[in-house]
């Protein structure tokens, strides 16, 4: 216990005591050994947050586009010189493979970038008036606090998007991190603060997102909230946001298809298949849950998939080969286990995996999966994965399009003009082809439909949940 960490709430620029003395353990996925210990904050602490962080957007109204600019450029130099200790939590704390801790050291950095070009592109319009001499045009105002809930599986990505485009607009922010992930948004708190982000204006509080998660998105101070997590939260937290008419942007879940045709590159639609649904174990909204194959070419494609699963590593997570860690916690291993379990009783074929090395679910791939089974429609959020056949496209996007969600699309062809006029029919917010699922970039717009969510991510997207149009005429009569 001497050697574990504890950390504090990042409230106005300092480290804050939960004013309830009490802390929660953050265990290690791999071992589930104690990591950490978080501050279990309280509604008292959240609603200081909140009052903090409006106090520090009023103060720093009046600051210019490059001093921001300045921030995010000054936080990408830190990333970059503190990315091994970046990676040691994201592989400790969370469970990552190297290599995916890396995709996500490098996206943060490429991101806050990104975002550093955003203060210079908060731009208006003149609008030709409807009356003679007026002079009439609208502007963007950030909107005051953003309530930013980020997810324990890609935190690091998901609090640079998350938090850093909300200050980039102008605005505070109170951030609350998955219990699951907390050191790595405390370590982004102190990046900030060495950046140059003024006291205030970043701020996070840990601890039980059921005792203060209702706390922090219902505060009549909160203005506008950005939520990454399950459908289910998703719900809720939209619920209550409409009590107070607050914009939100929700990324939700997924069961996104790969759709593979006849006259596709098979070898690089296995590979697309891996790293679609195996990557980080399957824990990702992106994942290739559903792979829909063409008949001509199911058979190889299966034969090859099958191969490449019973090859992917389940090392040591440090290794630059290791692909697939555990999953997060008790009660995830659970829900992939019971989706598993469940559809092999009810009949479906177990053509790799489904067994398990520790908290490490082997790659698995099901066939003959039907609805009455769950992981047929639901998100299993493990490295589980069904195979389906069908004869015309018509049928393949049928089968595609039939999900509460929509989140990614992913098709394999060698006839563009085909794949486009596909890509058209996708009920997605995404469709990429001859390309993986699992795609992410800080500027184009993220997001899905249905169950996936409502609203976009992105250094364009996210202006109209983070500033709000302001309409200004001047009566300006000839001379």
């Amino acid at each position: 216990m001497t050697d574990v960490k504890q950390t504090e709430l990042w409230i106005g620029g300092e480290w804050v005591a939960p004013s309830s003395g009490m802390y929660l353990d953050d265990f290690n996925p791999v071992d589930d050994s104690l990591y950490s210990r978080i501050a279990s904050a309280t509604p008292e602490d959240v609603n200081k947050a909140v009052e903090t962080a409006l106090v520090a957007f009023k103060a720093n109204k009046g600051l210019l586009a490059h001093q921001r600019e300045l921030w995010f450029m000054k936080a990408a130099e830190l990333v970059e010189r503190d990315s091994q200790e970046f990676l040691d939590i994201l592989v400790d704390e969370v469970g990552s493979p190297l290599f995916k801790a890396q995709f996500e050291v490098n996206y943060c950095i490429n991101a806050l970038r990104a975002i550093a070009s955003v203060p210079r592109r908060i731009r208006g319009e003149v609008i030709p008036s409807e009356s003679p001499d007026v002079f009439s045009m609208a502007v963007r105002s950030p909107v005051g606090v953003v309530a930013a809930i980020s997810p324990f599986n890609v935190p690091l990505l998901k609090v640079t998007k998350q938090c850093a485009m909300p200050l980039a607009c102008g605005n505070a922010v109170v951030h609350m991190p998955s219990e699951f992930s907390s050191q790595v948004s405390i370590k982004f708190a102190e990046i900030l603060h060495e950046a140059g982000v003024p006291d205030g204006l970043f701020n996070v509080v840990t601890g039980n997102p059921f005792e203060i998660g209702d706390v922090l998105t219902s505060h009549k101070k909160v203005r506008s909230i950005t939520f990454c997590g399950s459908p289910v939260v998703g719900k809720h937290v939209a619920q209550l946001a409409a009590k107070d008419l607050k914009p939100i942007t929700l990324e939700l879940g997924g069961k996104s298809p790969l759709i593979v045709l006849d006259d596709a590159d098979i070898d690089a639609a296995v590979q697309a298949a891996v790293f679609g649904i195996f990557f980080f174990q399957g824990q990702a909204c992106m994942a290739s849950s559903r792979i829909l194959l063409q008949r001509g070419i199911a058979e190889e494609f299966t034969e090859k998939f099958v191969a490449a699963a019973g090859q992917v590593s389940l090392g040591d997570l440090r290794s630059p080969d290791a692909f697939v860690g555990p999953i997060i916690s008790e009660k995830q291993r659970d829900r992939v286990r019971t989706h598993i379990e469940q559809a092999k009783q009810q009949g479906a074929e177990l053509l790799a995996g489904g067994d398990w090395e520790g908290n490490r679910c082997k790659p698995t791939i099901l066939r003959g999966v039907n609805e009455s089974m769950e992981v047929c429609r639901n998100e299993t959020f493990g490295p589980v994965t069904s195979l389906y056949t069908f004869d015309t496209i018509q049928e393949a996007m049928d089968k595609a399009n039939d999900t509460d969600y929509g989140l990614s699309f992913s098709i394999f062809t060698r006839d563009i003009e085909k794949a486009l006029s596909m890509a058209q029919q996708a009920e997605s917010g995404a469709v990429h082809i001859n390309r993986p699922t699992i795609q992410d970039e800080p500027n184009p717009p993220f997001g899905g439909a249905g169950l996936s969510g409502f609203g976009r991510e992105g250094t364009e997207a996210e202006l109209d949940v983070l500033t709000e149009w302001k309409w200004i005429t001047v009566n300006n009569p000839k001379v």
